[in-house]
């Protein structure tokens, strides 16, 4: 499967097609219900395997993973939460078990709060919610069931909720047989990326959509990081994201190696491995050591959180992890282009579809300035 998943990479990409004949197979597999539990028809993997398989799958097709991975997402929320004694979401667990495709509608161009914040608002009646804004890099966007938001309400917008204070709901809404209950959704712009093409994150304008009250996960201030709704989102995300990345560094790595096992000639005659050079050898010995470490912190991570321990830290741990993991990823596809050389360049070749890949690594939150502002407002005081 695998393979198959390798072999259709290219076409996806060359055509900004959707990875449609992948997702099936993955359906078909039971693999979108990988995190649920038995009791919820899925397998019961733990977030330490799905990294793993996330990984394999990055490392065959990057784009088909990091698309898979946002549903995925939602379906480790659900288990970590339900893992937690919290049974808020665990009709999560039993959609993904009956084949609903879950998507990530967090995201919001210039908002660097990112869940503890939006722009989007959301109007409160007897049933529930109307959402309205912009999201942006909505995932499986073509085919998803069920989407997960967050909006604003400001009291003072006459959107009340029953609170004098602004309050986030988070929420799901519903697409069943390709229509909404309420309200409605456009695609402004057009999807034409660099790299990821296959996943067809397009940008999602919300139009007064519902959310029923039933499908509300949680309503809570501003900036506050206190439900456990924020930290199953920030981790479920951050490590599984991050195995995306790491899977393309797995990839990255073993082509360098190929080409560095290349018997090359000489410039003053005779001929040698590619690896004899110091210079080439020195950056694929750094990127090796890179990645292994990089590993190493997210199977921590994730164990972390399949066993439940408490950290002081949790925020600060998963975000490092989710930077380091994507910038090693870009170095070592960096010297996989370095060590094959001009054969690289076309853009048939497989590393120079990696290297486009691996670039959306940049734009995924919590961004390495975000990162180092909470540094330094640590070492501040």
């Amino acid at each position: 499967m695998l393979e198959r998943f390798r072999g259709r990479a290219p076409r996806y990409d060359a055509e900004n097609a959707f990875f449609a004949e992948d997702l099936a197979e993955l359906r078909a597999s039971g693999y979108l219900a990988a995190p649920s539990p038995a009791e919820a028809g899925g397998s019961g993997l733990p977030l330490e395997a799905l990294l793993t398989a996330q990984r394999r799958l990055a490392a065959h097709a990057p784009a088909t993973a990091l698309g898979v991975n946002m549903h995925l997402v939602w379906v480790q929320v659900a288990r970590f939460l339900h893992d937690r004694g919290d049974a808020r979401l665990d009709w999560v667990l039993r959609d993904a078990a009956a084949g609903e495709i879950f998507a990530f509608g967090i995201s919001e161009a210039g908002n660097e709060a990112v869940l503890l914040d939006a722009f989007s608002t959301a109007e409160r009646d007897e049933r529930g919610y109307l959402v309205s804004g912009t999201k942006i890099f909505t995932t499986l966007s073509p085919v998803w069931t069920r989407l997960g938001v967050h909006a604003r309400i400001d009291p003072g917008d006459g959107a009340s909720d029953g609170e004098a204070d602004p309050r986030l709901v988070f929420g799901f809404v519903r697409r069943d047989g390709g229509a909404l209950a309420e309200g409605s959704i456009e695609h402004p712009g057009v999807w034409n990326p660099l790299g990821m093409r296959a996943t067809q994150s397009w940008t999602t304008r919300l139009d007064g959509v519902r959310i029923v009250a039933d499908d509300v996960a949680a309503r809570i201030a501003p900036f506050d990081g206190g439900d456990p709704l924020i930290l199953a989102i920030f981790s479920s995300f951050s490590v599984l994201t991050a195995a995306v990345y790491a899977g393309i560094a797995d990839r990255a790595l073993e082509l360098a190696t190929a080409a560095a096992r290349r018997v090359v000639p000489l410039l003053g005659g005779g001929e040698a491995p590619r690896l004899e050079d110091p210079d080439l050898a020195a950056r694929l010995t750094e990127a090796v050591l890179d990645h292994r470490a990089s590993l190493d912190a997210l199977a921590i991570l994730a164990r972390d959180v399949d066993e439940r321990r408490s950290r002081d830290d949790w925020f600060l741990a998963l975000a490092a992890a989710r930077n380091r993991a994507t910038d090693e990823a870009r170095r070592a596809v960096d010297v996989g282009m370095r060590l094959t050389g001009a054969s690289a360049f076309d853009g048939d070749h497989e590393l120079a579809r990696l290297y486009r890949d691996v670039l959306a690594g940049l734009f995924h939150p919590s961004s390495s300035a975000s990162l180092a502002r909470t540094v330094r407002g640590g070492l501040a005081g």
